[in-house]
């Protein structure tokens, strides 16, 4: 049986220490027809610094849909590509879904590299639990955006978040207003850099830290979940009671 032919890589780079480029991200840029970049700029620069020369071509949030169709026919005929984001791993909240559904609906075979992605070391610095964990990237910036706090007041699991900067104080006092001001968090930031911070305490500890100290660069915010309710003893009679009587 003969191997089946890779048409898209998706491929995770940097989110800030140009070191975590893998040795397969290396070989696939290198060997692909076509690398798609949500900026060229971006993509362009650290190309450079790897030594890389690759065709670019642009491809994000604001021209997928029109680029898909052609991208695919282009497959069909033989061409490979590799999708990168401006950091981390491509379609985590970042153009790559669109892309991989029609690739995979044509037939044609996609492979995803492991490699960097913000949400997973600050889960794991954060200290709250991680053996279940619900991913939420960015809430929505306006409409929507109380909906999808109140859809989450019941989560036990740890919540992972985006947020900018200029939003996030906005954020934690949404958080702490919805989930009680002593809901234990966790900020990450400039992960991998040279200035990584990851701060932590109560939602409420966190708004009051950061209105006293400004801060820059990409964010992810981990949030502690519902603390479940334990079962008395005399709850579990009762409902062992109950059971039998049905």
């Amino acid at each position: 049986m003969s191997e089946s032919v890779i048409q898209l890589f998706l491929v995770p780079t940097p989110i800030g220490n140009l070191k975590d480029i893998t040795l397969r991200a290396l070989e696939v840029l290198q060997s692909v027809d076509v690398i798609l970049a949500e900026d060229t700029r971006t993509t362009g620069m650290l190309l450079k610094h790897l030594e890389i020369s690759n065709t670019l071509q642009s491809y994000h949030i604001f021209n997928e849909h029109k680029a898909v169709e052609k991208l695919v026919e282009r497959m069909k005929k033989g061409e490979v590509f590799a999708l990168v984001s401006d950091a981390g791993t491509p379609g985590i909240s970042d153009p790559g879904f669109l892309l991989v559904r029609e690739v995979l609906a044509a037939g044609l075979e996609v492979q995803c590299l492991p490699g960097p992605t913000a949400f997973v070391p600050a889960l794991v610095n954060s200290g709250l639990p991680n053996d279940r964990f619900v991913f939420e990237g960015f809430l929505p910036h306006k409409k929507g955006r109380k909906t999808r706090i109140d859809s989450l007041l019941e989560e036990t699991r740890t919540m992972v978040f985006y947020e900018s900067p200029h939003r996030l104080i906005k954020t934690l006092e949404q958080l702490s207003e919805a989930f009680g001001a002593e809901r234990q968090a966790c900020v990450s930031r400039e992960l991998t850099k040279l200035h990584e911070e990851n701060v932590r305490g109560s939602l409420d500890e966190l708004i009051t830290y950061y209105e006293e100290n400004p801060l820059k660069g990409e964010i992810v915010l981990t949030v502690e979940g519902k603390t479940e309710k334990k079962e008395t003893r005399e709850e579990k009679q009762e409902r062992k009671r109950a059971s039998w009587k049905d």
